[in-house]
């Protein structure tokens, strides 16, 4: 007898079943890809490269890679699983087929893809004031975030074969370094951009570059109209990029910005310097007060320090008990606490110092995000060429969008919240019957599901949003 006094029940299990279906929820992708424009708009930006008029669209096999992405696929050959469910996906490419698309698209290419994002995001954006209202908006220790909040954070991507520009990185392994960009409002990936492994941590030049594609797909009501928040860890604090965020407020762009900064021998004086009265309790994200931290502002003590950053940056420090097994420099071991500080140009009225310092740190999410991102496409490159692995990165970036989208725009509650592996789990890898009546085609979702319900007013809710006009 079973020893928890239960069986399960026995099964015959044979592959002969008719009019079922798999990943019917990743459908959802797909159609958010034509309700909001991008499958015309990757049509459209593809269209240059196409070799032949029959066959398929090279911006609908790119749509379809991206939907891959997003539902999990690691590889060209997984597209198979949506080939071969015609029912649901309509006809899909062939792993040749993808091939030459992903060889076609040089960086003319993907600057046109780029383009045709930031017209879908502005539609998807517009579909979400006119039927949710308020966009969303980014939190820190309780309290909003005016405007909106860009992280921009590096990765390594490891590379287990020779790769074109895979190279040897800071951290002794192999692979490649990109530069990402996310919006911590919705989720979205602004921009990335690939590079070899031995690219430099804090290369401004390649920060800029990321900043100015991820404004650019930013809709210009927001661009202009809206506070921008860009957080960074040290890697963003230089002079050239700090200076190219002060030019773009020169140029109507509301941003600021937030960076990590090191802690080097005349930070470690002025924080010596400090009196006891300068220190403030800090606050855990929840705004309530962490037990043995606290925080204090450096500048004053700062003199002639930091002459290279823009002026009116503030230096801010953070001083907690050590956790067991940090690792702590000379300085810390000394005192008895780690520090970190940051740089900002966000002024003293915009909010207490401790809430600016709780802000930055909230800037940790996007590594939660980048975690995702390396389960949603840009966590193993396909190819040897690096061509092909940038076209890859940016169709990744697509369907963490189109993930972002479909939580902002088809879902509520828990699942509005939910991490892209959840999501699978739960909705978009779900199996349903199929039937035809009255040239009508329905979708049968078990009953017995416990998200059933989500799932068809997820649809239900998608065959409400207003489409986009078409000349």
């Amino acid at each position: 007898m079973n020893a928890t006094g239960f069986s399960r029940p026995r099964l015959i299990v044979s592959g002969d079943g008719r009019g079922v279906v798999g990943r019917t929820g990743s459908r959802l992708l797909a159609d958010l890809a034509e309700v909001t424009g991008l499958e015309s708009g990757f049509v459209d930006a593809l269209a240059p490269t196409r070799q032949r008029s029959g066959g398929h669209a090279p911006g609908r096999v790119a749509v379809d890679l991206a939907v891959l992405l997003a539902d999990g696929g690691e590889a060209i050959s997984d597209l198979a699983v949506l080939r071969e469910q015609p029912e649901v996906f309509g006809p899909v490419a062939s792993d040749p087929t993808a091939w030459r698309v992903l060889n076609s698209i040089d960086a003319a290419g993907i600057a046109r893809l780029r383009g045709a994002r930031a017209v879908a995001r502005e539609l998807a954006w517009a579909q979400h004031a006119e039927t949710r209202g308020t966009f969303p908006q980014a939190k820190a220790a309780g309290r909003v975030i005016p405007g909106l909040v860009v992280d921009i954070d590096a990765t390594i991507v490891l590379c287990h074969s020779e790769k074109e520009n895979a190279t040897p990185t800071w951290k002794r392994t192999f692979g490649y370094h990109p530069l990402l960009c996310f919006l911590d409002n919705t989720g979205e990936a602004l921009a990335g951009i690939l590079r070899p492994g031995r690219a430099g941590s804090n290369t401004a030049a390649d920060h800029v570059e990321a900043l100015d594609l991820a404004l650019a797909q930013l809709p210009d009501e927001h661009r202009h109209g809206t506070p921008v928040l860009v957080r960074a860890d040290t890697a963003g604090c230089t002079h050239a990029f700090l200076a190219h965020i002060r030019t773009l407020r020169e140029q109507g762009v509301d941003v600021r910005f937030s960076v990590g900064a090191p802690v080097d021998e005349q930070i470690r004086a002025a924080i010596t310097a400090l009196p006891a009265s300068a220190w403030y309790p800090a606050i855990e994200a929840d705004g309530q007060v962490r037990d043995g931290a606290e925080v204090a502002e450096l500048t004053g003590l700062l003199y002639g320090y930091g002459t290279h950053l823009p002026a009116g940056t503030r230096f801010l420090v953070r001083r907690e008990r050590p956790h067991p097994g940090a690792q702590l420099s000379l300085f810390d071991t000394i005192e008895g606490y780690r520090h970190q500080v940051i740089a900002t140009d966000t002024p003293p009225s915009h909010g207490p110092l401790t809430w600016i310092e709780a802000r930055h740190r909230a800037h940790a999410r996007v590594e939660d995000r980048i975690r995702c991102g390396k389960d949603s496409g840009f966590g193993r490159f396909p190819s040897r060429d690096y061509a092909i692995n940038q076209a890859w990165l940016e169709l990744a970036l697509t369907g963490i969008d189109l993930t972002a989208w479909m939580r902002m725009l088809l879902l509520d509650g828990a699942l509005a919240r939910a991490e892209p592996k959840k999501l699978r789990y739960r909705l978009l890898h779900v199996a349903a019957r199929i039937t035809r009546s009255a040239r009508q085609t329905t979708l049968h979702i078990a009953s017995t599901w416990p998200w059933a319900s989500q799932l068809a007013a997820a649809f239900a809710t998608l065959a409400q949003l207003p489409r986009p006009v078409t000349s």
